[in-house]
């Protein structure tokens, strides 16, 4: 387990030497993650090496185990025969075995939880390392984001400081005096043209004209002849020819 903490903290102390330093941060969390893959090749090659301790152990305690037991059988075949001398040797090499036997388990014993305790220590480095990962693609994506804010703001910030805004707002005030001066002129070319003396009889002959117009509706409302009609009559007569006979 101290091999893990190890790890974790040389991690950790690569990452903040690299967060510190100014450069991009994509390539500052692919090398973090390239170590980090490093680190966790190394530490799977370590679990194995582990693993492989501990089978040798468990076979080195089988084969006592199995060593004992054929002793023990062999010290029977002598007490068999009659032989106890012989079967005390059998029984002592027999105990040999047993406490060789004995040592092999605990041995055994203490690797195998060792073995359980780096494979979970392992899939949590890998679970970090996922997770970490994960982080990557987020953290990319918010640096992105955020380099799009800034360019947008910059954006904003350069048109405000080159007054394009500005430059609009002229251009409108200069074409709403150049639109006001030609009405100007043309009003007062109408106001001219109305001042002319040909004009002030034409508007004085078209009130006249709409005076008299007037006051022959009253009159035929009336039923008084106009002098317009009486001219029109006495007209009428001159033209008539005489009869001779008159």
């Amino acid at each position: 387990m101290s091999f893990f903490k190890r790890l974790i903290r040389v991690i950790k102390a690569n990452l903040n030497s690299l967060i510190s330093r100014a450069e991009e941060p994509e390539k500052i969390l692919d090398q973090v993650l390239e170590e980090m893959q490093e680190q966790l090749q190394e530490a799977q090659s370590r679990v194995a090496h582990a693993i492989a301790d501990e089978k040798k152990l468990k076979k080195q305690y089988q084969e006592e185990a199995r060593q004992g037991d054929t002793w023990e059988k062999r010290a029977m075949q002598a007490v068999e025969s009659g032989d106890d001398e012989l079967a005390k040797k059998a029984l002592a090499r027999k105990a040999e075995h047993d406490r060789m036997a004995d040592e092999f388990f605990q041995q055994w014993e203490h690797q195998k939880n060792a073995v359980e305790q780096l494979k979970n220590a392992l899939h949590l480095l890998r679970q970090k390392i996922e997770e970490a990962s994960r982080k990557k693609n987020l953290l990319i994506a918010r640096k992105k984001r955020a380099e799009a804010q800034q360019m947008i703001q910059e954006t904003i910030s350069g048109v405000t400081e080159n007054s394009a805004f500005d430059t609009l707002d002229r251009m409108t005030k200069k074409i709403d005096e150049l639109e006001a001066h030609a009405e100007a002129h043309a009003e007062l070319n109408r106001e001219l043209k109305d001042d002319s003396l040909e004009a002030q009889f034409q508007k004085l002959e078209d009130q006249n004209n709409t005076q008299d117009d007037a006051l022959a509706a009253l009159k035929a409302k009336m039923g008084v002849p106009s002098k317009v009609r009486e001219k029109e009559k006495e007209r009428e007569a001159v033209a008539v020819p005489r009869d001779e006979n008159w």
